[in-house]
């Protein structure tokens, strides 16, 4: 019977005997040759190497297979790559469809490794970006040039949590030049609460180190591609070394397993904070996708299933140095660093001038301090308490 339900698809997926070994779990295969029985053995693996058939340990060991065959089943694609973090499988991916002298789109919201990316090693290849607005709509197709090759997508935005209209952008891109390959950051769903493929992007791209591990112990990044795309993007990986450990893997198929109960739990937690910080007199507006007050709210509503813990807001103020530090500083629960999707919450704070340099030619409409944060499994409760002694420590 075909599981049509996510949970169940997150449970069952990847654990066919092959990779069990008749265990609840994937084993962890670890190595890097793989033996032959004899040379008729040997040249009929190098035939069947791109079929997740041991090979090679680079190629991918059982380990490797279970997890690809199950971010397959999650994000309804038709192949995927692994890669040692989420940057080096946007890079990776876009470095696979790309040659000198072409033309890219990218969205100015993307993730600023992504953007400095395209414009300090790209650049040097001779391949040109245009930045566009994430609101930009069916006006996409005016940036179109005889050699763009690629667009990259992110919904939402980061850090400031822009939703594009990607049905429309799609469509645009589709009329002007079906050719183009089109890549959209789909880490903030977690593949679980939006499906790029199935609305006709090519590429749906993971920072696994986020939601699928979800213990922040481990670093991972995926690349699910429809057919049209599987080849290249399977072969250009390889050939450029990319590859990951089998523990990793085998980390990130565990993580697969509670994925949707730990995003939901994210998203209510999230959801709690966001609506409290809604009705504080020192916030002027909360970026969550789910609540009206985010940019391209509707296209939430429309193209997503769920939320989850990461979201910004902006304080009605513009924090001096000595205030920022009383703020950020004194937390109990919000702890300062990168990344997000464990269990832990997490606080970043930037200034709007901070945040201008990597929105390019787009004006900012704000000017008190963005406060990001990511919602834990901890009890909310105890966030909005630390939250609201961070505000009477700069009132």
């Amino acid at each position: 019977m075909m599981e049509k339900n996510i949970e169940t698809i997150l449970v069952k997926a990847g654990r066919k005997k092959k990779y069990t070994q008749g265990a609840i779990n994937p084993i962890v295969q670890r190595t890097s040759s793989i033996i032959f029985d004899s040379i008729h053995h040997k040249n009929q693996a190098s035939k069947n190497n791109n079929n997740y058939e041991l090979f090679y340990g680079r190629k991918g060991t059982l380990t490797h297979f279970s997890l690809q065959k199950a971010m397959l089943k999650l994000e309804n694609g038709f192949g995927c790559a692994l890669y040692p973090c989420g940057t080096a499988a946007i890079t990776h991916s876009i470095l696979s469809f790309i040659s000198a002298g072409d033309h890219i789109l990218i969205t100015n919201s993307a993730y600023e490794p992504t953007q400095n990316f395209c414009q300090y090693l790209l650049h040097k290849m001779n391949v040109t970006t245009t930045w566009f607005n994430p609101l930009i709509g069916d006006k996409i197709n005016t940036l179109i040039q005889n050699n763009t090759r690629l667009i990259l997508l992110e919904s939402p935005g980061s850090i400031t949590m822009e939703i594009e209209d990607i049905p429309t952008i799609i469509n645009s891109i589709r009329y002007k030049n079906p050719n183009i390959i089109i890549l959209l950051d789909n880490t903030w769903s977690a593949g679980v609460f939006l499906k790029p493929l199935d609305m006709g992007i090519d590429i749906s791209i993971q920072s696994g180190t986020k939601y699928i591990i979800g213990h922040s112990d481990a670093m991972i990044g995926t690349a699910v591609a429809n057919q049209r795309c599987w080849t290249q993007l399977r072969e250009h990986s390889y050939l450029m070394g990319q590859t990951i450990d089998p523990d990793t893997a085998y980390l990130a198929t565990r993580g697969l397993r509670t994925l949707y109960t730990r995003l939901k739990q994210h998203e209510k937690n999230g959801l709690m904070v966001a609506r409290w910080l809604s009705s504080h007199p020192q916030v002027a507006r909360v970026n969550h996708p789910a609540l009206p007050s985010c940019t391209g709210h509707e296209y939430f509503t429309r193209d997503f299933t769920g939320s989850c813990g990461l979201f910004s807001f902006i304080l009605k103020k513009r924090l001096n140095n000595q205030q920022l530090d009383n703020y950020i500083n004194n937390f109990q629960h919000f702890q300062i660093a990168y990344s997000w999707g464990g269990f832990e919450s997490l606080i970043l704070a930037y200034q709007v001038e901070e945040l201008q340099k990597i929105r390019k030619n787009i004006k900012l409409d704000f000017t008190g301090t963005l406060i990001r944060l990511h919602i834990g499994l901890e009890n909310v409760d105890d966030l909005i308490y630390d939250l609201d002694n961070a505000f009477k420590r700069i009132l």
